[in-house]
């Protein structure tokens, strides 16, 4: 767990630096230096996309600070914040060596780039981390695309610079959201959560991202500034901590191989015609449109009922239905209303498969087998003792 400076050291440090800041802008150049650090990805979930801080030396009061926007209380009230997107982060600071720690402990690599700062702009970035630090100031409302701890530092740095250079596309200039952060998950091989994340995110996050939106990733910003125009930002680059690679064991149970084998079973007890197959396909249908049906319901309630922007205009509710909840007490029902849904049903997850690589949206593939078995499954429950009565 990282230390964090007490209050009062902090509090010590904003007096001491800002009155010696105030006093002589040509010292300050001197006996400050100011870096972008960037850690690698772990192989935790949390950890997947890699990290950024800000590391201050300044040799004057001999101290050597890191500053780290990706910090959060995990109190009773957590999730609960983290679904509805008012999840805080704040500001927090601890010491070179502590930071270190942690990512030597987990063997993620530590990157450090010197940034080519005048005085002014040190002392700049400086007084605006100490006033940021305050108790008052700290807090912030995290957004993982827009407003996280690698598009704050970009920020200050930025901010502070006189004349602002161009950062380059670090991605390919058609990627989107979407790619960048599959391409961390499939890295990672999270291909469960790679699915766990394109079932909440909507059409939002298939969004071409310009330049400036690429760098909302760690990595993607470290390689902006060393590629930056006009303006040097990088003066050196250090590796403060290279592990050995370490490889990750090959995941075998991938949703799309689980979901593949669960539609084969289900075909398997369709052709089955006796008492056992048609229990099976009965008990099925009911967990199958009961769970979708409650997927859509929680599709619905992060569109309408958080503040996260990412997860409005969600296409997974055209086979995630909220009336699957409803319906699946009606799989065996004569009535001419179910027979009507089922068919309507049946055609919509038709249209899905068909227009899979046109639809606005990029649908997690490994949902291929789930969409074919509630067609099938749907169009079995229409057939049901003839058409509609």
């Amino acid at each position: 767990m990282k230390k964090i400076f007490p209050t009062w050291c902090i509090l010590f440090l904003l007096f001491f630096s800002t009155s010696e800041l105030s006093f002589s802008q040509d010292s300050s150049s001197t006996r400050l230096r100011i870096s972008l650090i960037t850690c690698s990805p772990g192989t935790e979930l949390y950890s997947i996309f890699g990290h950024s801080a800000i590391r201050v030396i300044d040799s004057n009061s001999v101290s050597d600070i890191v500053f780290n926007y990706g910090t959060f209380n995990f109190d009773e009230d957590f999730y609960l914040k983290f679904i509805r997107g008012k999840l805080n982060y704040y500001l927090s600071a601890a010491n070179v060596n502590d930071f270190l720690l942690e990512y030597i402990a987990t063997g993620r690599g530590v990157s450090e780039q010197v940034l080519d700062l005048s005085s002014q702009e040190k002392a700049s970035i400086f007084n605006y981390l100490l006033g940021n630090i305050k108790e008052e100031n700290k807090f912030y409302q995290y957004d993982f695309f827009y407003n996280n701890c690698t598009t704050r530092l970009r920020d200050i740095v930025l901010n502070a610079k006189e004349n602002k250079p161009v950062l380059p596309f670090v991605m390919n200039n058609k990627s989107s959201f979407r790619d960048a952060i599959h391409l961390y998950l499939q890295n990672g091989q999270q291909y469960w959560s790679e699915l766990g994340i394109d079932l909440l995110l909507g059409v939002g996050c298939d969004k071409i991202m310009t330049a400036e939106e690429q760098e909302f990733l760690p990595n993607n910003l470290m390689n902006a500034f060393d590629g930056a125009e006009n303006n040097r930002i990088v003066k050196s680059r250090i590796e403060m901590y290279s592990p050995s690679e370490i490889k990750n064991e090959k995941v075998w149970l991938t949703p799309f191989l689980l979901f593949t084998l669960i539609l084969l079973l289900y075909i398997l007890f369709y052709f089955i015609k006796n008492k056992t197959g048609l229990f099976f396909l009965n008990c099925f249908d009911f967990l199958l449109y009961f769970v979708t049906g409650v997927l859509g319901v929680v599709f619905v309630c992060m569109w309408f009922f958080t503040d996260h922007t990412m997860t409005k205009n969600n296409f997974n509710l055209l086979w995630a239905v909220p009336f699957n909840v409803i319906a699946c007490f009606f799989i065996n029902s004569k009535q001419k209303i179910a027979k009507s849904y089922f068919l309507v049903y049946a055609i919509l997850n038709a249209l899905i498969l068909i227009l899979w690589k046109i639809l606005p949206q990029q649908l997690n593939y490994s949902l291929v087998p789930i969409v074919i078995m509630l067609g099938f499954s749907a169009y079995l429950n229409y057939k049901k003792d003839g058409k509609i009565h």
